[in-house]
């Protein structure tokens, strides 16, 4: 048992540890770099196990269904995450991190993904058809994030602009099309993201096979408690975090939030990468993505109204601009149905040179 629990691909599972030293941190008051970090480091591998039972249990509950199920909670830790952070008013941290998980997953996922896969393989394939309505879609979504910003250059300064009414009734209708993307990709066009990857063989490639209903539902309820458990301890930190290391709100936001609440898929999409199985990788990133911009963007203007505290869809031009770039060559990547590790190379090296432009941007 422990020597699978520790195998190569679960070497996640070590991070564990840092579980109960940040419940143990948070309950010295130790210093908010040190909470903030094990905090961070808990939630890589708790989101991992989330990911893994609902995978186990979209495996029991069938096609339709388990789809459901994966497609809504393929992005609960970075949800939670955000949510904590809209309870306590952080609005720059919620939409920065909405941002970083759009250009993380398309950007760093796949580049890792594009990579490893391509210096196993010097030529992988893909379904040509599918890469490209995912990037479609996440075209829809930069736009989605563009028009409250040019709206407000416009408007700014004017009396009853209702910039807020814009941002409500423009998550209606993200919230809608991600409905309709669910029936698209689930029932009415699914061979399209299947690749010619039978069911037994993909729950292989991502390590689900064989757990029970009830194991699969315990953990997932228990792994999801401990993530709103460390993302408290991780939102309660972030501001003295980052005024102590001269980081502003929206890098931290971006670059560091992003990649923790993704680190769980950003190693699944990698490991079916090296096992040439790049429509199931190129699912997991495009279509976090597209889960993020979506799903979790309009739940969270949703949400700011339950907690008094409405938030608009008011991005910054760098956040919009690195969101329409990242569509851009992804696009460009995925029209010819092929990759190879240099087009890894360059979507790392979009990916750094997003992450050095927002690292120098003043606060």
């Amino acid at each position: 048992m422990l020597k699978k629990l520790f195998a190569p691909e679960n070497l996640l599972n070590l991070l564990l540890i840092f579980v109960p030293i940040a419940i143990v941190l948070e309950l010295m008051h130790a210093n908010p770099i040190a909470i903030f970090a094990a905090s961070a480091l808990a939630i890589i591998p708790l989101a991992g196990w989330m990911g893994r039972a609902t995978e186990h249990l979209a495996e029991k509950l069938g096609q339709g269904l388990g789809g459901l199920l994966n497609a809504t909670f393929g992005n609960a830790a970075e949800l939670i995450i955000a949510l904590m952070a809209l309870q306590k008013g952080l609005f720059n941290v919620v939409k920065a991190s909405i941002t970083g998980s759009i250009i993380g997953n398309i950007l760093l996922v796949l580049g890792l993904s594009v990579l490893l896969g391509g210096l196993k393989y010097p030529r992988q394939l893909f379904n040509k058809t599918a890469a490209m309505m995912g990037s479609t879609m996440l075209a829809l979504s930069a736009i989605a994030l563009l028009m409250p910003a040019v709206f407000h250059i416009i408007v700014h300064g004017r009396a009853n602009a209702q910039e807020q009414d814009l941002s409500l009734e423009i998550a209606i209708v993200l919230i809608v099309t991600y409905v309709l993307s669910l029936v698209f990709t689930l029932r009415t066009h699914s061979h399209l993201y299947t690749g010619g990857v039978d069911d037994k063989d993909e729950q292989r490639a991502i390590g689900t096979h064989g757990w029970s209903q009830t194991r699969s539902i315990l953990v997932l309820l228990a792994a999801t408690a401990l993530v709103a458990v460390m993302s408290e301890f991780l939102v309660g930190a972030v501001e003295e975090t980052s005024k102590k290391l001269g980081l502003t709100e929206v890098f931290v936001g971006v670059i560091l939030v992003a990649i923790i609440g993704n680190a769980a898929e950003h190693s699944t999409a990698v490991l079916v990468a090296l096992k040439n199985k790049m429509d199931l990788a190129l699912n997991i990133a495009i279509g976090s993505s597209m889960q993020v911009a979506l799903f979790v963007a309009p739940t969270l203007v949703f949400a700011s109204y339950l907690f008094g505290q409405p938030m608009n869809l008011l991005f910054t031009p760098l956040e919009v601009v690195s969101i329409g770039v990242s569509v851009l060559i992804v696009a460009l990547i995925g029209q010819d149905g092929e990759s190879n590790w240099m087009e890894g190379v360059m979507l790392l090296a979009v990916y750094a040179i997003l992450g050095i432009t927002f690292f120098f941007l003043p606060a």
